[in-house]
């Protein structure tokens, strides 16, 4: 569609799609896809009716339990999640708020607020709201921050140590779709290329690229693997064949096709001399040199549950077609998650492909719409968020060891640090009590800041274990601009609706509590919300003209809601293409200026659980474990397909997917007549950590001895309040682990857990967490 087409249209944007925004009577509308999207997400469409529901917060409310106690002067901690709110004034909560920050500042130090707040609010480049947080604390002095990324934190750590890039740059660099298509041979998928992960992006997703891109690989007759303990991580159109191996043993098999390679000289030496750095070690880690361990396909075979006639069949596969390793996120979210990263990207080095068309690794591929995508890439203006004076932080899955642990030491990436003591929480945008592990360690984690203060839309578990909540606007109710380098839009986010109730916008907000603080010039530079735009897009449009792409004049633009950037296939080369051709010209960026199979940096560090090189460590909970037999099914918590994360769960298409109220718990026919339970079931899931109830969906797509609940279902405990409680609606998190990773990456866990299932016995207590929590006068 050429843009003049677009002309009087309005556009808006969310996480997993662009739509039109098609107005009906008074203030109504619903949403479009674009015209040229091949494969448009559902979720968009199924949020406007969600939008006025009765969970949207309407209001500023303060918790009465801490409100009771700030009055009294005792401590105000106590009833986070049970007690009933009031109903404040804007001018009132916020006057709250900025009493809170400035005595907490005063007394305890900037570094006592934490507000590394992550999440994945907004599309929008100016409302995104842990940026605007992060600017408005800047502004106030500071704070303790967290870093890295849920998602794909121990990558983020490691892929720097082997390659020299950080990752987020290097999915910019990875070869692209139309790239492997013209020239894959097999593709080895560890993990999959889930396409209900391909309807996102974190900033905006455009045309939506990957199911074709995978379809075309197929058409031109490439062969597909599936490695991992679910069957649908790849479509049924690539017809792939699938290794069902254990969950967290996708090193073992590496290591094990590593080691063939070797057995019948097929791995690539000239390239590993010329390229690498530190295989021989590697290689005698091997051989069982080092441990007394060979790490033959007959040892990987006890481990990862696969014949060793396979695995050697699969790597003189490898070695004989063009043959392409793809690393999913969701491999790299367990115990030692660092291995596999680490241990695919040898693999690749050993095969020696890595730099030509079709061949080589990458990273994330599925995981989201714009990782590798083909368009033209632009370093989009983004909120200046300012400098940070306060240098403490964490990694950002280690939030309650945060709190529970003040003054005490942690390792991270060759240092170490210490937790400071917090006595006050600021989250906007995001929900810990989704995307954090093990929500009984949480909540009582959360008991111990002296004020927790949410900017929230929704009456979630988020704004339940609040003490001040502030409502805040949704996309459709703002302007912004939704932009993201590797997508091929940028869209005009014209306000289709106004404010539910008395919600603001998080800008607003955060003026509001900086005039109170003496800071509004600093934080605004005078700008409201459309000057930031016209200010930000007039930056966008040079940096993108310095890539080739002339965009129109902002008027234009907004008149006409959506640019589209051009395909740039042609000026993309594969990963690493110059590296291979001259590795002495074209460097990378690590200590040896080589792919590090070995890491001297690494090694100095002496942590026992990240070796010098790629090893397999085992999990701290696996089915080849001791505690196996307590909890014989090894649980995934992945991504849903009705929602990203747990946002709009209340939604019509969420809601739509649950049975009986609650969240679909897949297990394998096998595991469900050993335990007497039928299609949907209510069943009950526990381990030493908690419980929750589920709802048992019976599908062979699964090993018997896996269970798969997606992540996302909005904590709604028995009890509220109380550690150990049920939770009713199916939150993995009150079962996953929260450990780090390793000393290196001190990333998430969350796919090392162990379960047991049973069929629920009795009255099934309803689901609650859709209705708002007690409002007292």
């Amino acid at each position: 569609m050429p843009a003049s087409s677009t002309k009087g249209r309005r556009y808006t944007a969310f996480h997993w799609g662009t739509y039109e925004v098609q107005r009906g009577s008074g203030n109504s509308f619903c949403l479009a896809p674009l015209e040229d999207d091949p494969d448009p997400s559902p979720i968009g469409p199924s949020l406007v009716a969600g939008l006025q529901d009765p969970c949207r917060i309407r209001q500023p409310h303060v918790r009465k339990g801490w409100l009771e106690g700030r009055r009294a002067g005792d401590s105000r901690a106590g009833g986070r999640g049970s007690d009933p709110f009031v109903p404040v004034s804007w001018n009132d909560a916020l006057d709250l708020v900025a009493a809170e920050l400035r005595e907490t500042a005063a007394r305890y130090g900037n570094s006592a607020i934490f507000a590394g707040s992550y999440g994945w609010g907004s599309a929008g480049r100016f409302h995104h709201p842990q940026s605007q947080l992060h600017r408005f604390m800047n502004c106030f002095g500071g704070y303790t921050s967290s870093v890295n990324a849920y998602s794909f934190a121990a990558a983020e750590v490691i892929v720097p140590h082997v390659v020299g890039h950080k990752l987020r740059p290097l999915h910019a660099m990875q070869t692209p779709w139309p790239v492997l298509a013209e020239h894959v041979e097999l593709f080895v998928s560890f993990g999959g290329v889930a396409l209900k992960n391909t309807q996102v992006s974190p900033g905006v997703a455009g045309p939506h690229i990957v199911p074709g891109a995978l379809a075309r690989c197929a058409e031109r007759g490439a062969s597909f693997i599936n490695i991992g303990p679910i069957r649908d991580d790849l479509p049924d159109m690539v017809e792939a064949e699938w290794l069902a191996i254990r969950p967290n043993t996708d090193v073992a098999l590496m290591l094990a096709l590593a080691s063939v390679l070797i057995e019948a000289d097929l791995c690539d030496r000239a390239f590993l001399e010329s390229h690498t750095e530190g295989f021989a070690e590697f290689e005698r880690y091997l051989r069982g040199d080092i441990d007394g361990i060979a790490k033959t396909p007959e040892w990987a075979a006890r481990i990862v549950d696969v014949e060793p006639d396979t695995i050697r069949a699969l790597a003189r596969r490898m070695a004989e077609k063009r043959t392409f390793i793809s690393l999913s996120w969701s491999i790299q979210r367990g115990d030692h998650g660092e291995q596999p990263i680490w241990t695919g990207i040898a693999l690749a080095a050993m095969l020696g492909q890595i730099g030509t068309p079709g061949g080589g690794f990458g990273i994330g591929y599925g995981g989201c719409n714009y990782i590798s995508n083909p368009a033209r890439k632009i370093p989009w203006a983004s909120l200046p968020q300012g400098f940070n004076p306060v240098s403490d932080f964490i990694p950002v899955a280690r939030i309650s060891d945060l709190l529970l642990r003040p003054g005490e030491t942690f390792d991270y990436d060759g240092k170490r640090y210490s937790y400071p003591d917090i006595r006050l929480v600021y989250w906007a945008g995001g929900n810990p009590f989704h995307h954090h592990q093990d929500i009984n360690r949480l909540l009582e984690a959360w008991r111990r800041p002296q004020t927790i203060i949410v900017n929230e839309l929704w009456w979630n578990a988020s704004a339940r274990h609040a003490d001040i909540v502030l409502p805040v606007t949704s996309p459709v109710e703002r302007n912004d601009i939704a932009a993201l380098s590797g997508e091929a839009v940028v869209v005009a986010m014209r306000q289709a609706m106004p404010p539910v109730g008395g919600a603001r916008n998080d800008y607003d907000i955060f003026s509001g509590l900086a005039l109170r603080l003496g800071i509004l010039d600093t934080f605004t530079e005078g700008r409201d919300e459309m000057a930031w735009l016209r200010a930000m897009y007039a930056q966008s449009r040079d940096a993108a003209l310095r890539e080739g792409v002339a965009m129109p004049d902002f008027e234009t633009f907004w008149e006409e809601g959506i640019f589209r950037l051009p395909d740039a296939t042609a000026d993309r080369s594969p990963l690493f293409e110059d590296f291979r051709k001259n590795p002495e010209l074209h460097p990378l960026p690590t200590p040896s200026g080589k792919i590090e199979i070995t890491s001297r940096t690494i090694a100095a560090f002496e942590y026992d659980d990240c070796p010098a090189h790629p090893a397999w460590l085992e999990p701290a909970e696996w089915l080849g474990s001791p505690g196996s037999q307590s909890y014989p099914l090894h649980m995934i918590s992945n991504q849903p397909a009705s929602r990203l994360h747990s946002q709009h769960d209340h939604a019509a298409l969420s809601r739509k997917t649950k049975v009986k109220g609650r969240e679909q718990i897949t297990l394998h026919p096998r595991a469900a007549a050993s335990r007497g339970i039928s299609q949907g079931d209510v069943v009950r899931v526990f381990n030493s950590r908690g419980a929750c109830l589920c709802a048992a969906n019976l599908s062979d797509a699964i090993r018997p001895d896996v269970v798969q609940l997606a992540t996302g279902a909005w904590y709604d405990p028995l009890q509220p309040g109380e550690i150990g409680s049920l939770d009713c609606h199916g939150n993995p998190n009150v079962l996953t682990l929260d450990k780090g990773t390793s000393s290196l990456g001190q990333a998430p866990s969350a796919t090392t857990v162990l379960v047991q299932i049973e069929r629920y016995a009795g009255m099934s207590p309803p689901v609650k967490i859709f209705t708002p929590p007690p409002i007292s006068d």
